[in-house]
């Protein structure tokens, strides 16, 4: 199969041609349809994940059909449509025995602990535990774009979150993680301030439903009239996390979404001396997908709109060494079946 393929940290991305994948007794291997270009992904190719073993194809976000499937797999069939969380769980730890897969204490992560979905299959494991059947309405592409960013916003929105109608809810950083909060938000009926420094970024978070946009984070306590009730940073950096929390209201929550590359210093004073709530949101689990994909079928989630880019795989090498220097608006999808 092809694949995109890094033999060193920040080093080339070549597009090579390596061995199919084969799936494990409890596994499946996917064909791949659809994959999102996640800046998750570039931290991967710069080595801020200690995890990843060289050489290797990143790729997390995905959407295809079943190619084959281990002996052990019961509820699957080869052809079936499907997605999958990014954190693929056990299925049997104490942290999935509580319904909370999402820090599965044996977790594995396709584009992390092996390789990805920037090629032409996948494998994944425990297929049972994670895959999730996708509706015959729903394409590849929209799917692909719920692994990671989608479903990781709304697990911060509505479960972690606790977004009530009416609220403001302050999003910083509008890139796909921030998009899909906005429109998440919007769609529970709160109010939403975008926060970016593209004007481009935030003209795509009014289309999705924010009521204000700005690109000073510390305008946000005035536009709310006191702070957001809830706020996200959806980048991850020191600027934006301390712009979050400093942005709330007294007995406010902060939901960290967006990844670091080293901790930052976080303005502890202000967490005190208002008594807010500092949450961290990784993902979601498969068995949270209904209620994300009810929300797509109803409209009230426009997930196309945030696609703002199809390439072919050919391309997404490019792409992704590109990440932290050619600004970014929306999410760009790739194809492997594009040409190219």
């Amino acid at each position: 199969m092809r694949a995109v393929v890094f033999d060193q940290f920040s080093g080339p991305l070549s597009i090579r041609s390596v061995p199919d994948p084969s799936p494990a007794r409890h596994g499946a291997v996917i064909e791949v349809a659809a994959t999102g270009l996640c800046r998750s992904d570039w931290h991967g190719w710069r080595g801020h994940d200690s995890g990843i073993a060289l050489p290797h194809v990143p790729g997390h976000e995905l959407a295809g059909r079943i190619a084959a499937l281990g002996p052990d797999v019961t509820r699957w069939r080869v052809g079936d449509r499907v997605t999958v969380p990014f954190i693929c769980a056990c299925g049997r730890c104490s942290s999935c025995a509580a319904g909370l897969q999402t820090v599965c204490e044996n977790q594995t992560q396709p584009g992390f602990t092996h390789w990805g979905s920037f090629a032409d299959y996948v494998a994944l494991d425990h297929a049972d535990v994670n895959l999730v059947a996708l509706p015959d309405d729903l394409g590849f592409d929209t799917a692909a774009v719920l692994g990671c960013r989608v479903a990781t916003s709304y697990r911060a929105v509505v479960t972690l979150g606790r977004v009530a109608p009416g609220e403001w809810v302050a999003v910083h950083g509008c890139g796909g993680v921030g998009l899909s909060a906005v429109a998440i938000a919007a769609a529970a009926g709160a109010r939403v301030v975008a926060v970016d420094i593209s004007e481009q970024a935030l003209d795509l978070a009014r289309s999705l439903g924010a009521e204000a946009a700005t690109t000073d984070a510390r305008a946000v306590v005035d536009l709310t009239g006191g702070g957001a009730h809830l706020s996200l940073d959806a980048l991850g950096s020191a600027q934006t996390c301390a712009g979050s929390i400093n942005s709330l209201r007294r007995r406010g929550r902060h939901v960290q979404v967006g990844l670091f590359t080293e901790d930052p210093a976080v303005p502890m004073a202000r967490v005190i001396a208002y008594e807010l709530e500092v949450l961290g949101s990784h993902g979601l689990a498969a068995h949270g997908y209904p209620a994300l994909l009810g929300m797509v079928a109803s409209g009230r989630l426009p997930v196309q709109r945030m696609i703002t880019r199809r390439i072919p795989l050919g391309e997404a090498a490019a792409a992704l060494a590109e990440m932290d220097s050619v600004p970014g608006n929306g999410v760009t999808v790739i194809e492997p079946a594009l040409g190219g």
